[in-house]
């Protein structure tokens, strides 16, 4: 569990980062990051899911990494809406985890998932990523 949450916070690094790239390296982070997840991160990830053949990562229960996957694939499509086009098997993974019913509660529209942005606190955020 500790060694794919390791890989998938690599990932999710890459993910927050975009969003505070200044505006003329945009467009080669987001290349970069498009290349990295369906290059190296997704495919890592499909193959688990094919070879351990069970709803989840590890085990067969939900864990931490299975939350952590799932966020980072939200994350990801929010910047990319296809980026899991070419990965079946990390899409039925986001659809199944999306549908546990506490999960889905928490995905709702309104919910404290992932607060928005507040155009103050944006000055403060660059200082600290840059």
């Amino acid at each position: 569990i500790d060694m794919y949450v390791e890989a998938i916070i690599d990932l999710n690094e890459l993910l927050l980062m975009h969003t505070f790239q200044p505006e003329d390296k945009k467009q080669e982070h987001f290349a970069n990051l498009v290349d990295k997840a369906t290059n190296r991160y997704f495919p890592v990830f499909e193959k688990v899911l094919k070879d351990h053949g069970q709803d989840f990562l590890v085990g067969n229960q939900l864990s931490r990494a299975d939350v952590q996957l799932l966020e980072s694939l939200l994350m990801a499509e929010e910047c990319k809406p296809d980026i899991l086009a070419k990965f079946p098997l990390l899409q039925s993974f986001k659809a199944r985890i999306s549908n546990i019913p506490t999960i889905k509660k928490f995905l709702q529209p309104g919910s404290q998932r992932k607060p928005p942005l507040q155009e103050k606190d944006l000055p403060r955020l660059m200082k600290i990523f840059h």
